[in-house]
């Protein structure tokens, strides 16, 4: 069939993006306007302010990604819009344009998951670089500030199917990276700041045993799933704890306030501001509790892995960007004879790339959204 240009957006958290993607598989423009300054002073993600910057951004964004694109509004073929997951206001930004879009251009609009975003993202590079001999089937880690979730994924024909057979019951990984990152005064976001740090640190030095989940998970009550399927889930508000404890158990309080204070009044820290000001003890600290968090990670994914016999590991989401997690499944799935893929840096956080890919299944499908959907924040994968 002919080329097929669809209009991603995506407005779930923090991220305006558009991008318009042909056929699945070849990104031809993808515009992305961060939010991090704006949320910076305040530690993370305040949903109102997220809001009211997608409003400013949403028309800008949408007309630079198509003038990238050398399309117009009239000659792309759809709409995609996340529908869900993320936060309520944040996605309703995105959803009210894309309606509007839509319905004045009379073209199809597309209801896209955030989360299979992520998987597509994966997808959508290998394509490009000719790959289309994934082995089926395949075990998703999606992980980054707002979701740890595993999925196994089939494909028959166009048509997608995911099986959730893990996810945190608590805090997300990245979420757990970010706010350790706000404890020890590294700013936000926190995460590709720990993880360059961790590098000058003893990741030894010291010991955080991992979570113990003794009971079923009780959100699960009233999902259907057979007795024997196993679970593989994961909790990080524990490691959290573990580390406020060892700050104030070795006294560290004075030279974090120290630090978040140096650091405040630099405009834009560099990465040697932050090195220059963390002694050894909190680059260990920082080592270790990363150490932790990807051993934790990759060992029960590689786990879910093996129990379920699968072909192919993905691992994609913001978090999927940190070297550490990279190195180590590229290490464990070669040793257990796997193949696994990450999205590039660029696509691994939030983007409307992906939105874009995940939706042309549905277009050739035609399995196009009501006029009357809305969003979902704690929309589910199946």
């Amino acid at each position: 069939m002919p080329d097929a240009y669809i209009l991603g957006i995506e407005s779930s958290c923090d991220e305006t993006a558009a991008a318009v993607v042909c056929s699945g598989e070849q990104i031809v423009s993808n515009v992305v306007f961060s939010q991090i300054v704006t949320h910076q002073p305040y530690g993370g993600v305040v949903p109102e302010l997220a809001s009211r910057e997608h409003l400013r951004a949403i028309v800008p964004v949408v007309r630079k990604a198509l003038a990238d694109a050398g399309q117009t509004y009239q000659s792309v073929d759809a709409v995609a819009v996340t529908q869900g997951p993320g936060l309520a206001g944040a996605l309703l930004v995105g959803i009210s344009y894309a309606k509007a879009l839509a319905f004045a251009l009379d073209k199809p609009l597309i209801a896209v998951n955030h989360l299979e975003g992520h998987i597509h993202a994966v997808l959508l590079e290998e394509r490009q670089k000719g790959n289309r001999d994934l082995r089926f089937p395949v075990l998703a880690l999606v992980v980054s500030g707002g979701h740890t979730h595993l999925y196994l994924a089939e494909r028959q024909d166009n048509s997608w199917s995911y099986q959730n057979v893990g996810h945190t019951r608590d805090d997300a990984a990245g979420e757990a990276f970010d706010k350790v990152a706000k404890l020890l005064g590294l700013g936000y976001p926190g995460g590709p700041v720990v993880d360059k740090l961790s590098t000058h640190g003893d990741p030894h030095a010291v010991k955080f045993p991992p979570a113990q989940l003794k009971h079923r998970d009780r959100n699960d009550r009233g999902v259907a799933r057979a007795d024997d399927a196993p679970r593989f889930d994961f909790s990080y508000s524990g490691i959290k704890t573990a580390v406020l404890r060892y700050v104030e158990t070795h006294t560290m309080q004075g030279s974090i306030a120290n630090r978040r204070r140096e650091l405040l009044a630099i405009p834009q820290p560099k990465f040697e501001d932050y090195l220059s000001r963390c002694d050894q003890a909190t680059l260990d600290l920082v080592a270790s509790f990363q150490r932790a968090m990807v051993e934790d990670l990759a060992g029960k994914t590689l786990t879910a892995a093996r129990a379920y016999d699968v072909a192919t590991l993905f691992v994609t989401g913001g978090v999927a960007a940190n070297q550490e997690l990279r190195q180590q499944f590229e290490k464990d799935a070669a040793r257990e004879g796997l193949s696994v893929y990450f999205p590039s840096r660029p696509l691994s956080t939030d983007n409307a790339a992906m939105i874009a890919a995940a939706a042309y299944p549905k277009f050739l499908a035609r399995d196009f959204a009501p006029p009357d959907f809305s969003a979902q924040a704690g929309m589910a994968l199946r």
